[in-house]
């Protein structure tokens, strides 16, 4: 189902013209509304009329978020409070936090935006959405929550955690639609077996999972777990939330709304366009938005795009799903490594369970050191050292194969490694950096 044909369909010349005079009442708003901007903009020699098309976005200063923790609380905000109708707030584990405020229009928005997403990936009014990601000031449930009631749908508003009765009324009310963490729905997995049920027989046809890298093998693995599509969703707080882009069924990349969140993808050294294909960088400018719009914010995310019409009839640009974070890279010994890598090469290999821990930390003579907790299935755990050693050996192999560093790898029993209902944490960084 495409929920909005007119903007999801649009011909690519017609939505250029559509981006460039959104981009122009952009600058004209954040230039009259907020100080910082109106600064930048005229540092930049920026201004609305010299806007000939979206093209010269590159002209504008890019939005980073260090700008917004420096201006905590709302010193972003294009909008007096007295119009802001709802803020969420970061975790902020380091520094202030980022706090994003909606006015009723951007709420309205992120309905339209979510509505879009829960189409593309397969839902349909009427039908009933568990939404087991997280309420209050955390994004996703909201998010999740005003889409389907814009779509038509009947949502559970479940939040994450108690797993137990997500299960007992997935099986009593039958909701085709389940959104959720991607290492929650694996985590529910066992839960289900331990209760006798086979996940198989869920009613979820379709699950929307995003708020945290996941890979390939991982999606393999909650699509024959549970018997459902998986698809990819992606959205970050700052720019509205979770929305931002969507799989359709195809899964050839996540189409995002280019009409109000406009992407580019740049070189991660020149800043400079990235070239057709190639990762990058993505940097998004929220063309409509009121509260608290943001030119060309620096994600830190790495995707490439893809600009050709999808074969379920999106023009909307594609983006791939998010291969790491710039500042979520690891660089042990001078090489670059993602977690993604490692969840790669762990979750092809028979006999290892979904959880793993990277541990990284610095010898006294100044030497990384890389270790991957890595738990194995029941079936494949045994007593004799000999075949935990040769499987260990043949994991760390597989690693350096992949990461062109090397890796020692423990061995965990079944249930070791804490699970997480929201975002998983995969990685502990003990060295004392800069």
């Amino acid at each position: 189902m495409i929920f909005n044909e007119k903007f999801e369909c649009m011909p690519l010349a017609d939505l250029k013209n559509v981006q460039s005079e959104r981009l122009r009442k952009l600058v004209t708003y954040v230039s009259k509304h907020n100080e910082i901007y109106r600064k930048r903009l005229a540092e930049h020699g920026v201004t609305a009329r010299s806007i000939k098309s979206i093209d010269d976005i590159t002209r504008l200063p890019f939005t980073v978020k260090e700008d917004m923790r420096d201006t905590y609380p709302f010193g972003l905000f294009s909008a007096p409070m007295s119009d802001i109708r709802e803020v969420h707030v970061s975790s902020g584990t380091t520094g202030n936090p980022t706090v994003v405020g909606y006015t009723q229009e951007d709420v309205d928005l992120w309905g339209e935006v979510m509505a879009r997403c829960l189409a593309c990936a397969g839902a349909n009014p009427g039908d009933m959405v568990q939404n087991a990601y997280g309420y209050g000031l955390f994004t996703g449930g909201l998010g999740v929550h005003y889409g389907a009631i814009r779509l038509g749908c009947t949502i559970l508003p479940m939040s994450a955690g108690q797993t137990a009765r997500q299960l007992k009324l997935m099986q009593d009310f039958h909701p085709r639609v389940l959104t959720c963490t991607p290492s929650y729905a694996i985590f529910m997995v066992e839960d289900a077996v331990k209760a006798g049920m086979d996940p198989r027989q869920s009613s979820w046809e379709v699950g929307v999972h995003g708020a945290e890298p996941w890979t390939e093998v991982m999606r393999e693995k909650i699509e024959k777990s549970w018997d459902m599509l998986a698809t990819d969703i992606y959205g970050l707080s700052e720019i509205i939330g979770p929305g931002v882009s969507q799989e359709c069924p195809h899964k050839a990349g996540l189409h995002v709304w280019s009409d109000v969140f406009y992407p580019e993808v740049l070189n991660q050294e020149t800043k400079a366009p990235a070239r057709p294909g190639e990762y990058g960088e993505l940097v998004i400018t929220t063309l409509t938005k009121r509260g608290i719009p943001l030119i060309r914010y620096r994600t830190r995310d790495i995707v490439k795009l893809d600009t050709t019409v999808c074969k379920c009839g999106r023009t909307a640009p594609r983006m791939s799903k998010v291969r790491g974070r710039t500042d979520d890279m690891i660089i042990v010994r001078g090489i670059n490594v993602f977690p993604s890598q490692i969840e790669f090469v762990l979750l092809r290999i028979e006999g290892v369970a979904p959880h793993y821990l990277i541990t990284v930390d610095r010898e006294p003579n100044g030497l990384d050191t890389l270790e991957v907790q890595v738990e194995l299935t029941e079936k494949t755990f045994s007593d004799k050292v000999s075949d935990l050693t040769a499987f260990g050996k043949k994991l760390e192999k597989e690693l350096f194969d992949v990461l062109s560093v090397s890796a020692k790898v423990r061995l965990v029993q079944p249930g070791t490694i804490e699970r997480s209902i929201g975002k998983a944490k995969r990685v502990v960084d003990k060295r004392k950096l800069g």
